[in-house]
């Protein structure tokens, strides 16, 4: 099986556009949060003893806060590649929640994750991997922090997210690239495999979101920091010609109503750290969770 490389996402860019879309997200994120609600409540399922939890792209930290709730007693780090999500993730804890020192944030890479082998109970990531330019990279790194019978769960955007803006951005520019590309649910769970992760299960569940116009969902994308990501993104200033050909190309998805729909293709995924791991580099930089300094 190939690698499950997507190295058209640049991630500096990602990580610039997530920076600044910091103060917006809460508000444009009505699918993230309700896939939030959905991939913890699947935790329901799960037979597990949680001391210690990685939040895997924790944002502006709504799962965290959702998994405080619901493991009280546990450790949770919170870890981002854009520093100014956790800190806006920062301005929302209490001083009762900063004091009692279970709240941590590190802005890290999951592709470079600055943790001990087995350090985790549970890894949770909500809408993130998808944005991984290398997802058995990402996998083995998760596995390696997982202790053993330690659990990662997660959502991911699938390939049908945002068909129609993808197919009306094809006909109005059929060589240009405006739209991000996401990768399967089946290349995902080979990746899983790839990586030794035990009995990896996934699902996939479509919602849709509809507009007033295509430009709202344009802004909603923006407020979200998913601007398109891609190397072989058009650079500079879309054309207006451009633009409005775009326009013209989604009024065939029109609704009734006159609203226009965006598909979301929303990927379920959990697996098991089972089988024996090889240690990494020793050499390799790693911090024990009990040496993260406090939120």
């Amino acid at each position: 099986m190939d690698s499950a490389k997507t190295s058209h996402i640049n991630i500096n860019w990602m990580r610039q556009s997530f920076d600044k879309a910091a103060a917006s997200y809460d508000e444009a994120s009505v699918l993230q949060k309700e896939m939030a609600r959905r991939l913890v409540s699947r935790l329901d399922w799960m037979n597990l003893d949680v001391k210690r939890i990685l939040d895997l792209g924790s944002g502006t930290g709504y799962v965290s806060q959702l998994l405080r709730a619901r493991y009280p007693k546990a450790q949770i780090i919170s870890l981002d590649i854009a520093p100014n999500m956790l800190t806006y993730a920062r301005s929302k804890q209490s001083f009762w929640q900063s004091l009692k020192g279970k709240n941590h944030a590190v802005c890290a890479d999951v592709h470079q994750l600055p943790f001990a082998e087995d350090s985790f109970d549970l890894v949770i990531s909500n809408a993130m991997l998808q944005w991984s330019t290398d997802l058995d990279l990402a996998f083995q790194n998760i596995r390696h922090v997982l202790r053993p019978e330690g659990l990662l769960t997660f959502t991911s955007f699938g390939p049908d997210t945002l068909k129609e803006l993808r197919a009306a951005w094809a006909e109005a520019d059929p060589q240009g690239s405006h739209v991000n590309t996401f990768i399967d649910m089946h290349d995902v769970g080979d990746a899983m495999v790839r990586s030794g992760l035990g009995n990896p299960v996934l699902d996939v569940e479509n919602f849709t979101l509809t507009y007033d116009s295509p430009q709202a969902l344009m802004r909603d994308l923006k407020a979200l920091g998913a601007r398109h990501a891609n190397d072989e993104r058009a650079h500079g200033l879309t054309g207006k010609s451009r633009m409005k050909a775009m326009l013209q190309a989604y009024e065939s998805f029109k609704m009734n109503d006159g609203k226009y729909p965006a598909t979301y293709e929303v990927v379920y995924g959990h697996a098991w750290c089972f089988e024996m791991k090889a240690k990494k580099n020793p050499m390799a930089f790693e911090i024990a969770p009990d040496q993260i300094g406090r939120l």
